[in-house]
This record gives C-alpha cells, structure tokens and sequence, in this order.
C-alpha cells in the first residue's frame, strides 16, 4: 500500500471543494504542516483550536482539516504572548499539519448547508444564493474526428462539461482546419511547407474558471496537435451547482412548534431563538450553516422557514416584518454535521486512511 501524505490529503479535499471556490476575503488550504510529510490517521473538525489540537494529540493524528481557518488574517508576528500565534506554533511544534475548506466547502454540493439540510429532512435541494463570485468560461478546441471522444473523456473528467445533475456536457461541430507547418515543426497530420486543410471538430463545453488550469492541462495531454488551437470565453452564466445555502422542502408540513422539535433534536441544539412567521404550517425551508443572519434581505419571498445561526436584531425584526420564520440554532450546531461528513469523504477517497471527527462543544452554554 503506497504511503499518504498530506498532499494527498489536500488533493482529496480540492476535489470536493477547489480553494479557488472561497471568496476573495476567506483564507483556506493548508496553513501548517509539511504537504510531503506521511499521514495515517486525519482528525476532522469545525475550529482548530486548542481542543482541537489536544484531540489530535490523542488520536495520535498527524493532520487537522477543519471548517474555520487556523489563520483567517495574516500573521505580523510570532510572539509566544498572542493567542493566535501561539496556536500555530503549538501545531508546529506538536507535528501536527493543518488544512482549512471554509467558505469553498459552504458553496459547493455536500457541503456545509447540504449536509444540514439532509439532517433537518429537507429534499430537493437547490442552492439558495448563487456563487456569483465563482466565473464559468467556454472552452472551444479544434481536434481531429479521430480524437473527439479521447478530448471529451479527458477535459470532463478534469471538471468541466457539468451542468447540474449532468457530466460530459459538449457540443461538436464539423469544419475544416487549415495550417501551414514550418520547417521546425512534426505536424500530426499535413506536410511541412504546405497549406493542409483536414477535417476537424470544433468541440465546446463549460468550465470553472477555478478549473481552468487541471482542464487545459488534460486537453494538451490527449491533444494530437504540437499546438492545439483554443479559445477561452467568459461566460455572464453561473454554476448551477454552487451556491451558499440551500432551499428545498420537508416531506410533510409541520406546525412551527413541530419543526422547531425537530431541529433541536438533528441537531442536539442546547437553545433554540425563534422568530415567528406568519405561515401556520412549514414545508418550504431554506437553511445556511453558520451565520446567515444577515441574508434574510435577499430571502426569496416563497420561503416558510429558515434554519441558520448567528442572527442578530435587526435581522430578526426585518424577518418579523417579512412574514418568514427563522430559527437560530447557533454557530457550531449547524455547521457541526459536516464534520463526520468531511472524514467519511476523506475515507472514502483514500484507502487505508483513518479518520477522527471531533465535536467541539458549543461555546454559548444555557445557564440554570
């Protein structure tokens, strides 16, 4: 069995959620650690803190990947005196790497709001806000007939050509190519000096901007062509895919009071603020792990409920205004399920890898 390292362990998680998905203030990757040093078993999490940290120790695990970043701004210093500093050089000192997927593991799907959403028993999911920060491009490639479905395999397996629920979406066309070889070059096809016309496909599909390097890359390495000949457009379109939240619907309508039964329950929350609605029954539900307070002004108006954390009052009383019912279970309980998520993943992507999730407790505590 060949030896996993942290890079392979990263690589897993770009898979899922590319870094190239957070948003531009966000600060995600691998923030400590060595990407060739050997890992056995991962310790999974939602904050790298000191606990964190002491739970790896015991879980004897040589990497962290977590949720929230280890370090969110940049470090001016390493003095022992700021907290912040001091964790890092204790996960350096301890030997212990860790990896960050925030904001890039919220948008993508299974994410952080999917993984909530399944718990709370809401389906037909769709994402609630679009990522409109993550671009999409059309790749055009002129390729020979014979290597058209060579080409096509390739760049999707890379990444691009999906739409929704569908992979390998292209579009081909029949034309013809010209070019003239120079004395220099080993043409594929046609002779050298000459002006050669050869039928070709022009071949189209879709792709992430943050996808675009993995995919050229697959296109040249199955090309036949010395210099394939592409272009890249950007698109206004955006990955139906990606998107911060959730919405969809609950099986059966519940009252207020039943669905707020509920979340309690999935999630195991200690307190529970409710802001009521003016819907007597729920069925149609949005959810956003972590803080989604401040997107009740974007909410669409077809929306009974949403499940969130960290709402502040402003935010509840515009709710109020609206009509919508919120239920702030806080912070970490909706963000804590994709914690098991992240270590099942990692499993299932790397053979022989163990795997620890640990459950920070909530640091807002109900007082008797």
């Amino acid at each position: 069995m060949s030896r996993i390292r942290v890079q392979d362990v990263c690589a897993a998680m770009e898979r899922w959620a590319p870094s190239a998905y957070a948003y531009g203030w966000d600060s995600v990757g691998l923030h400590v650690g060595d990407p060739d040093a050997p890992v056995t078993r991962v310790l999974t999490c939602l904050t790298p803190g000191e606990e964190a940290l002491k739970a790896a120790r015991k879980a004897k695990a040589e990497l962290v990947v977590a949720h929230h970043p280890l370090i969110f701004k940049p470090l001016k210093h390493l003095r022992f005196n700021s907290p912040q500093a001091r964790l890092c050089l204790d996960f350096a000192a301890a030997g212990v790497g860790c990896f960050c997927a925030h904001t890039n593991l919220d948008i993508v799907p299974a994410g952080v709001s999917h993984v909530l959403a399944e718990k709370l028993g809401v389906s037909e999911c769709r994402p609630l806000f679009p990522a409109d920060h993550v671009p999409l491009l059309k790749l055009v490639v002129f390729v020979p007939e014979s290597h058209l479905n060579v080409l096509r395999d390739a760049v999707s397996q890379a990444g691009a050509g999906i739409i929704g629920d569908y992979t390998h979406c292209t579009y081909s066309s029949p034309g013809r190519g010209t070019f003239l070889p120079g004395d220099g070059a080993t043409p594929f096809l046609g002779k050298v000096g000459e002006v050669n016309v050869e039928r070709e496909r022009r071949f189209e599909t879709l792709v992430p901007e943050a996808l675009l390097r993995p995919v050229l890359k697959a296109m040249r390495s199955v090309h036949p062509y010395e210099e394939p000949a592409y272009d890249l457009v950007m698109l206004k379109n955006s990955d139906a895919r990606l998107g911060l939240g959730v919405r969809g619907e609950l099986e059966d309508p519940l009252s207020p009071k039943d669905f707020a039964a509920r979340i309690r329950e999935a999630l195991g929350a200690d307190s529970l603020r409710w802001v009521a609605g003016r819907k007597k029954t729920i069925q149609r539900v949005a959810v956003l792990g972590g803080s989604g307070g401040g997107d009740i002004a974007r909410m669409p108006h077809d929306v009974d409920a949403y499940v969130t954390g960290d709402v502040k009052y402003h935010d509840a009383d515009l709710a109020r205004a609206r009509g919508l019912h919120v239920f702030d279970a806080g912070h970490v309980p909706t963000e804590l399920p994709i914690v098991p998520g992240i270590a099942e993943y990692l499993k299932s992507q790397l053979k022989g890898l163990k795997t620890t999730p640990w459950l920070e407790s909530d640091p807002f505590q109900l007082q008797p």
